[in-house]
């Protein structure tokens, strides 16, 4: 990754393809911010790809949600990370979480609570959703920003007998292009103070 822009990674599982387009919307999100460079990192092609993790300013995990948690191949490469725990290689990124199920609840919250507390054992910086919840009133769509009312990150609901070509709705990926764009935009500020403190002038890195 380019040291003069700031560097999002998304890395992920999706069993069927309903998290790619997920993840695909959080990396779209996160592109769209001037100076940044995003990453999709599937966690199949994870060992060619822990340099571009440790070189991100900030990482996003995203799993669906299988039996409460996050999906196996996920949790394998939460396993994987122990050796950076160890060292807290990842300490002071940021991060950030999405993940979809079937169900409209689906327990997707501990999925991403999960997401949050191994964030907290690598010493990084949480960045939620930030989005107040849609479809609360009358007045309210399916269609609105953050419609399953989410708050640690962007959740996603995929009807079990839809393809992901269908699934997961418009909704649900315009909150997660959000997520991704907050995260871009929460890494430009946090990497400039950081090239501030440590003595570099930050306006003349490319942000």
């Amino acid at each position: 990754m380019n040291s003069n822009r700031t560097s999002v990674a998304i890395v992920y599982h999706s069993g069927f393809g309903h998290t790619r387009v997920q993840a695909e919307a959080v990396r779209e999100g996160a592109a769209s911010v001037a100076g940044t460079d995003a990453r999709l990192i599937g966690v199949d092609d994870v060992e060619s790809s822990w340099d571009l993790l440790d070189a991100a300013d900030a990482v996003v995990f995203g799993s669906p949600t299988y039996m409460g948690g996050p999906s196996a191949p996920f949790k394998a490469f939460m396993d994987a990370t122990s050796g950076r725990w160890s060292q807290q290689a990842w300490k002071d990124k940021l991060a950030a979480g999405f993940t979809n199920s079937a169900g409209i609840n689906g327990d997707k919250l501990n999925t991403l609570e999960s997401f949050s507390l191994f964030a907290m054992q690598h010493s990084m910086v949480w960045v939620g959703l930030g989005l107040l919840p849609g479809n609360i009133t009358t007045d309210g769509s399916p269609e609105d920003l953050n419609r399953l009312a989410g708050f640690l990150g962007a959740m996603a609901q995929s009807n079990a007998d839809l393809g992901p070509e269908i699934a997961p709705g418009a909704s649900d990926q315009r909150t997660a292009a959000h997520l991704g764009r907050r995260v871009a935009e929460a890494a430009a500020r946090w990497r400039s103070g950081e090239l501030a403190t440590s003595g570099v002038d930050a306006e003349t890195v490319s942000v």
